[in-house]
């Protein structure tokens, strides 16, 4: 009986022991500790194996550390992307023409607002997939350096003090306020000295003066890191100076930690790891690879060569202690992340769904787009055109699209505007609207557009029948079967239930019946997928070779009245799900039909420029004047200019609208059009705010985040990184249209430019001011601007630097004065003797006002 007790006492003892086990906080969730102390304890409970899974992107769950599975991989460059139906803003290079950094913390906080509920949305579904995490890669403050280069348009322009403040701005608001968390992590990149050629991005190095460094490729890191307190930031692909960016000691130990105080983590591009290796063959293997980029700075790998951690460990060639450095700075934003919190201590948890796409959001989207455009040309008050213009034609290959108002890196809105579009919402009930593309964007083909529902049947019914398979054989029982009335899908916008977003098969089937006999080009556009087009059963168009190619089209006879069997054949896998079936007549040419438009209209609206088809991010692009992304040179393509001058030729006035991310030589345009409007791609309500300054709703007041050249051959070559010639700080000749330039609707003067005080120290600060008057007829924005040029330097100065943006609202006749502050940072250069920014005593030109050619200027002394 004692021994029964005895086991029974024992048995209470073990219960109760275990019960207070149950009941103890481990330290890593105890929120009262630090976070420093909660990462120390939870890192310190991993295998080796376990703390590399978690230094890549793709991060697997612990469960038996309650640590959820995370993708790191998250884009958010001008609204949150790739994840849905998201409120879309203009692209980067659109909001850095904005000049307006207050817009750009309000235009990235919303972005950030969408981004938390749609990640809090994704944990209540438990779903942990790519874009769906909190830490963003973006902004991209890189300096645009040359117009050739595709991924410009990523950028805020080519001026580092420009691009200092949008970034800030943008990590500001992507980051949120609070004393404690982090609403996301903002990841500025691609550190530090990256700007094409795309195509050689893998094995390219890079060479600059320690001056330009400092002076140029620099600047908008520091400021991101210093004042935005950006928690994250990616490292290059390229060479700089011979050493693999993201193994690169001097840019991610001695300058990015010791002399910034960097306190987060780096990320390195995707599969720029694999590139130190494979590539640049700058190691002998794989685990070198992984070793050498860990040791420089690199925390988290974007792919997957940091599997080779493990070996790189036992082989010696790195510590545990060394893994354990870069994992404690990865989980300590986890942490202030608040993923190992209870949600209702952390204040961005609760932002609800209903904000995404929100009238509030796409409002706030539209005036940006506004703000963004840039008013080039505008002879004899050629706009804004009359509401009550009896006639318009809208042509041009970026009238009606879609595409083109997104850029890259872009969101999917849950609704959009086209130029003509809002165009159309302008116009008089009485006014004729007519619109023809007149041409492929950069081919002379006739504008290829979709077919209407009326031309497609499936058994008596409109449309064509889809089927839905969740494998790329088209078998088994369908995930879905529907009709469809036009073959246009965008299946990241609008997914379809139980289909495997990133891996599936969609075959439609039914017939085609035109009420035109003639030759037709029939094709199909998707993005870089597989794809076969039938008509009776013979493939006309077949893209499974090459599956690179976005538009495949084949020609044949179709009969009036007769119905032609179609089939349509799509497999897709990873990133866009796009989809349309479209055609053009080819018995008369969209060119010539243009053309009788514009003859029978009081004016053209030609929507021209190129897209993010043909420039952008290493792609497979080699049509004439582009390469891999990027441009060979910086010319309205051809096939427009020709368009354009037939157009010009009918005596009908042409109003050109460009949407570009990058600079282009419009010469003839320019002296051959009345009015030249720059919009850029300006996002999902991109169409309305165009129209509103067409028509005098909005007066423009958009600038240049970059220099307009009149031709590539006033550029240096590509691949040299020196800044001599280069963007409107050292370039010596005169632009078609300068950095900083803009229109507007009325008129500003600038006058009583002062100082407070003429002469400062070389450690004193002082302050400018002018007064700006608006002398015209309308309201309207200036954006006023601060240069300053050092007149008696002792080594080579830029011509002018940016130190200053400021915009105001003024009615007609009203002015305001406007200050600035000027202090020693203003007045610095890098001094490559004593290896530290200095100010020398001298004579420096202080200037003000709204372009980088066009101001008034005071001289300010200073002395030792």
């Amino acid at each position: 009986m004692k021994h029964i007790k005895l086991k029974i006492l024992i048995a209470l003892v073990l219960v109760a022991v275990n019960s207070s086990k149950a009941q103890e906080i481990l330290p890593y969730l105890n929120t009262s500790l630090s976070f420093d102390e909660r990462v120390d304890d939870l890192v310190s409970r991993m295998t080796l194996e376990e703390k590399v899974g978690q230094m890549m992107n793709d991060a697997p769950a612990i469960p038996r550390l309650n640590i959820l599975a995370h993708e790191y991989w998250n884009e958010a460059l001008h609204g949150v992307a790739r994840a849905g139906k998201a409120t879309v803003f203009p692209q980067a290079i659109g909001l850095g023409a904005t000049f307006d950094e207050a817009l750009i913390l309000e235009s990235a906080t919303v972005i950030s607002d969408e981004a938390r509920a749609k990640h809090h949305e994704a944990q209540r579904n438990k779903s942990y997939k790519r874009y769906e995490g909190l830490t963003y890669w973006t902004p991209n403050v890189n300096i645009f350096r040359d117009p050739r280069w595709g991924r410009g348009q990523e950028t805020y322009g080519e001026d580092p003090y420009l691009t200092s403040r949008m970034g800030i701005s943008f990590v500001k608001g992507l980051q949120g306020d609070d004393e404690k968390y982090l609403k996301l992590v903002a990841t500025p990149k691609h550190f530090a000295v990256h700007s094409g050629p795309e195509p050689e991005r893998h094995f390219f190095d890079a060479i600059t003066t320690e001056r330009d460094l400092y002076d140029t490729y620099l600047p908008a890191f520091e400021a991101t890191v210093k004042e935005g307190q950006a928690y994250s930031i990616m490292g290059a692909y390229n060479r700089y100076m011979g050493k693999p960016c993201c193994a690169s000691h001097q840019l991610l130990d001695e300058i990015l930690r010791q002399d910034w105080g960097f306190k987060g983590f780096v990320v390195s591009d995707c599969n720029a790891i694999r590139d130190i290796h494979d590539y640049h063959n700058y190691v002998d293997s794989k685990e070198e690879a992984a070793a050498v980029s860990l040791l420089a700075g690199t925390d988290l790998n974007c792919g997957s060569r940091y599997e080779y951690l493990v070996s790189a460990v036992k082989a010696g060639l790195i510590t545990e202690a060394d893994v354990d450095v870069s994992l404690k700075r990865i989980f300590k934003a986890r942490f202030k992340l608040g993923m190992f919190d209870p949600t209702e201590m952390v204040p961005y948890a609760s932002i609800p769904m209903d904000v995404v796409s929100s009238d509030k959001h796409r409002a706030l989207a539209l005036e940006t787009a506004q703000k963004s455009i840039v008013l080039l040309k505008n002879e004899n008050k050629t706009l804004p055109i009359k509401k009550d213009v009896k006639s318009i034609a809208v042509v041009g290959p970026n009238a009606n699209e879609l595409e083109v108002l997104l850029g890259n890196y872009n969101g999917f809105p849950s609704r959009y505007f086209t130029p003509l579009d809002g165009i159309k919402s302008k116009v008089s009930k009485d006014t004729k609207i007519y619109f023809e593309a007149g041409i492929e964007m950069i081919t002379e083909d006739s504008k290829m557009s979709l077919i209407p529902t009326e031309f497609l049947s499936f058994n008596n019914q409109k449309g064509l029948q889809a089927k839905y398979y969740n494998n790329h054989e088209f078998t088994g029982t369908p995930v879905a079967t529907r009709i469809e009335d036009v073959v246009n899908s965008n299946w990241n916008l609008n997914p379809v239930e139980g289909l495997n977003e990133a891996n599936f098969g969609v075959e439609y089937t039914g017939t085609i019946k035109v009420d035109v006999s003639g030759e037709y080009d029939l094709g199909l556009q998707s993005h870089h997928r597989v794809f076969t087009l039938a008509i009776d059963g013979k493939v006309i168009a077949d893209n499974s070779n090459r599956p690179k190619r976005k538009v495949i089209k084949g020609s044949m006879y179709l009969e009036k009245g007769k119905s032609y069997d179609v089939k349509i054949q799509y497999i897709h896998h990873g990133y866009p799900a796009k989809l349309k079936f479209m055609w053009a007549s080819k018995d008369k040419t969209s060119f010539d039909r243009a053309i009788e438009i514009a003859k029978k209209s009081e004016v053209v609206v030609f929507v021209g420029g190129i897209s993010a088809s043909v420039e952008g991010e290493h792609m497979p692009v080699n049509s004439k004047g582009f390469d891999g992304g990027d441009k060979v040179n910086i010319d309205l393509p051809a096939v427009q200019t020709k368009l354009l001058k037939a157009l010009h030729e009918t005596g009908t006035p042409v109003v050109l609208v460009l949407l570009n991310g990058s600079a282009l030589a419009i010469n003839w345009e320019n002296d051959n059009l009345p009015a030249i409007v720059e919009a850029w791609y300006p996002g999902e309500l991109g169409g309305t705010a165009i129209a509103d300054v067409l028509f005098g709703d909005y007066n423009p007041s958009g600038r240049l985040p970059v220099t307009f050249y009149t031709s590539h051959k006033e550029l240096s070559p590509f691949v040299n990184y020196s800044m001599k010639g280069r963007t409107y700080r050292y370039y010596e000749g005169e632009a078609l249209y300068p950095f900083g330039f803009g229109l507007s609707y009325t008129k500003f003067n600038y006058e009583k430019l002062k100082l407070d005080k003429n002469q400062i120290k070389t450690t004193e600060a002082t302050k400018v001011s002018v007064k700006v008057k608006n002398v015209g007829d309308l309201q309207g924005e200036e954006v006023v601007q601060l240069y300053i040029k050092d007149l008696k330097s002792s080594v080579k100065r830029p011509l002018k630097s940016l130190r200053g943006i400021k915009r105001i609202t003024l009615k007609p006749g009203k002015s305001a004065t406007v200050t600035f502050n000027i202090t020693p940072e203003d007045l610095q250069f890098f001094d490559t003797e004593l290896h530290k920014y200095v100010v020398e005593p001298g004579e420096f030109e202080i200037g003000i006002g709204p372009a980088s050619n066009n101001f008034e200027t005071v001289t300010l002394n200073v002395t030792n």
